[in-house]
């Protein structure tokens, strides 16, 4: 490691003694006490540091957070028991199309709405709702434009 023999800032001759020398870099004793930008880093990393050991210390101090606890009402549906994923796994693969001719069944029995009411295009609003005469979140309290029998989206039409 190569140092300088003379102060960087007022060219004195530099006696080298001690360790501490070598932190200081190449500057004399005098010009190491003048206020300058060596004392400003020093200040700004001593509150750094300070900043740094007062968030670890915070967090050691921080209690452990509890222990997350679900509640479930007595009357709950949910089994007790752990539920096993290869056993559901393998009968998934066994019953896919009686899910999906089940699935398909439940979409044709609900009977669905348009909301019907007047946009700000001037034509009546396609969003589905699930009761005759109700509107859309967006047009509640209005009335339709056209007739309630116009509002229904038939099982038959919905599957083209």
């Amino acid at each position: 490691m190569s140092s300088s023999n003379f102060c960087k800032n007022c060219g004195t001759r530099l006696s080298r003694k001690g360790w501490r020398t070598g932190l200081r870099g190449a500057i004399c004793d005098d010009c190491a006490k003048r206020p300058g930008v060596t004392t400003r880093s020093r200040s700004l990393i001593g509150v750094l540091l300070i900043v740094v050991g007062a968030f670890a210390f915070g967090r050691y101090l921080r209690p452990a957070p509890p222990p997350l606890i679900i509640q479930r009402a007595g009357n709950s549906p949910v089994a007790d028991t752990p539920v096993d994923l290869n056993a559901l796994v393998k009968d998934a693969g066994a019953n896919q199309s009686l899910s999906a001719t089940t699935a398909a069944a439940a979409e044709t029995d609900d009977t669905v709405y348009l909301c019907g009411a007047r946009t700000q295009k001037g034509t009546p609003c396609r969003r589905r709702v699930h009761v005759a005469g109700e509107r859309c979140y967006q047009h509640k309290g209005r009335s339709a434009m056209v007739a309630l029998e116009k509002l229904v989206i038939k099982p038959d039409a919905a599957k083209k």
